[in-house]
């Protein structure tokens, strides 16, 4: 799988351990930047994120700032880009089943290294379910 990542300062020391792992998992892993904690704006970030997921450079996504709010905005200004803040595993399955995110945001001052990755793990897990969530997600677009 082909996951872009990307984070501003504030989730640097978040995405650093993130690529790792999942070059680890076998994942090509696409760095959507920054590459430093030096103070930066999120918003470059998460747009480049939706930018290689909605154009299919990359088949998944992973934006992280502080909080997880301002980037997953950013991305959700892509056309074709759909991100979820995940908080807690109910978000990580339920973001892919019934809303087909493709972009996870995550908040690097309020999830833990452990609870990321296994919000990743069932995210990248769980097909989108369909049916009656099918229109809904294309009146997204």
């Amino acid at each position: 799988m082909r996951i872009a990542i990307g984070s501003d300062h504030a989730g640097f020391p978040l995405k650093e351990p993130l690529m790792s792992w999942l070059t680890q998992m076998g994942h090509e892993v696409l760095n959507a930047g920054t590459d430093s904690q030096e103070r930066t704006d999120y918003p470059i970030y998460g747009a480049e994120v939706g930018r290689l997921v909605a154009s299919g450079e990359a088949d998944f996504g992973v934006a992280i700032c502080g909080s997880g709010q301002g980037i997953c905005m950013a991305v959700n200004k892509v056309h074709g880009a759909r991100g979820g803040i995940l908080r807690d595993m109910y978000d990580a399955e339920m973001t892919r089943r019934h809303n087909n995110a493709n972009v996870a945001c995550l908040g690097a001052r309020v999830t833990p290294l452990p609870t990321a990755k296994e919000l990743l793990r069932i995210f990248f897990a769980t097909a989108f379910e369909g049916g009656r969530h099918t229109a809904r997600v294309e009146q997204l677009d």
